[in-house]
């Protein structure tokens, strides 16, 4: 997935946000909070040019998911969020678009519950 598909995609889920922040980073945010992170920072974990380095997808994932997806070939705790149960695809291949959207989807509803009911209310996602 590109970073425009992305960004076309986690455009479509409820009451999102979008900000570029860190460096160029894509961030998408429900009430406030981030779920999916687009960005080029390369192995080392320090940002790097757009060019250098392909866009690495993060987001926040359910205990039982991360342990499972941190054992594919190609997917690790994501830096400075593994111990929230987030993982970043190291490679465009790792997971297939449709999975990777299912992914993303529940990324969105795991931090939507999360949310005060009043808060999810406002945003129409009650």
């Amino acid at each position: 997935m590109t970073r425009e598909e992305f960004d076309a995609y986690c455009e479509t889920l409820k009451a999102t946000t979008h900000v570029i922040q860190w460096g160029g980073a894509s961030v998408w945010k429900v009430g406030g909070k981030i779920f999916a992170i687009c960005s080029n920072w390369g192995p080392d974990d320090k940002e790097t040019d757009d060019t250098a380095a392909p866009a690495r997808i993060s987001f926040k994932c359910t205990d039982l998911s991360y342990q499972i997806l941190c054992e594919l070939e190609g997917i690790v705790p994501a830096p400075y969020l593994a111990r929230a149960k987030w993982v970043q695809l190291q490679r465009a291949d790792a997971l297939s678009k449709d999975d990777l959207k299912s992914y993303i989807a529940d990324a969105h509803g795991i931090i939507a519950a999360k949310l005060t009911k009043k808060m999810q209310t406002e945003l129409g996602l009650l």
